[in-house]
């Protein structure tokens, strides 16, 4: 099988690459440099030259803030490039993963949401997300459309990594307790997209690591499980006060990937362990 990946620079698209690699599968890794997303002709030009079986989309615009600044730049990557690629899937007659978030949904209550949940966006970010998913809906026959939330892998920034820097320069922390989800690492969730390409259970599905917590109880764990002796503080959202409304909700039910046979994501404490071991291992700092 061969396959198309966006935004191979970033967090997930890197471990889709190295996983279709793992699983003797030909790779074509793109990101702005080989195809801006934004373009359409270009688009058309590199998916057709490479005559993929499939293409699993995880370039975004993801700046959840700054896109409320930036809705024009935030709709071109997010909803129209997203379009631009269905186009040539469509065209093609070929699977299209798209990567989406929890974010299409109102982030309130206290229910996990559903994957046929009704979508009511809360900021711009989930908009253009929202109109991305409706765009592969319209236009592409074999389409997944994999919804994940607080993302982290080895490559690139993430909230780990970024507690680990505050631990150690400050030894105390404050972290917001009234927001419930499961964090999603890419190594996992890659593996599972892969399994997802190679069969035809096309539709909406979720896919975190199993259990939920808030970012006070998984900054809590992260410091446990590095060995660092931080002190944490749990605050509400409006301790920090940000441009882009945030969900309160984030919790998702992953029952329709049983259903469809497909191996659920381990526990979000497992893949912590994990992954602080892949960060030693890469030489950075815990």
């Amino acid at each position: 099988m061969k396959v198309l990946v966006t935004g191979v620079k970033g967090q997930l698209g890197y471990d889709v690459v190295n996983e279709l690699t793992k699983r003797g599968h030909e790779s074509v890794g793109v990101d702005i440099d080989e195809m801006d997303i934004t373009d359409g002709e270009a688009c058309r030009r590199v998916i057709t030259e490479a005559a993929p079986d499939a293409v699993i989309h995880c370039a975004a615009y993801t700046a959840v803030d700054a896109a409320e600044d930036n809705e024009d730049l935030c709709r071109r990557v997010n909803a129209d490039g997203t379009r631009n690629i269905a186009l040539v899937c469509r065209d093609l007659d070929i699977k299209m993963v798209y990567i989406s978030t929890d974010y299409v949904f109102d982030g309130q209550g206290t229910r996990p949401w559903e994957p046929d949940d009704a979508r009511d966006p809360l900021n711009v970010y989930g908009v253009t997300k929202c109109e991305g998913e409706m765009a592969v809906e319209e236009l592409v026959k074999k389409f997944f459309i994999v919804r994940i939330a607080w993302v982290f892998g080895v490559n690139g920034k993430n909230f780990i990594k970024t507690m680990l820097r505050l631990g150690q320069e400050r030894g105390a922390v404050s972290v917001v307790d009234d927001q419930i989800g499961s964090p999603t690492y890419t190594y996992d969730l890659a593996r599972l997209l892969v399994d997802m390409t190679e069969s035809e259970h096309y539709g909406r599905y979720h896919a975190t690591n199993e259990g939920f917590c808030s970012w006070y109880e998984f900054a809590c764990e992260i410091f446990k499980q590095a060995g660092m002796d931080v002190k944490v503080s749990p605050v509400d959202s409006s301790s920090f006060p940000a441009k882009a409304k945030r969900p309160s909700n984030s919790r998702m039910s992953k029952e329709k990937l049983t259903e469809n046979g497909f191996d659920r994501l381990p526990s979000w404490q497992d893949a912590l362990g994990r992954y602080l071991k892949e960060l030693k291992k890469e030489g950075q700092e815990i």
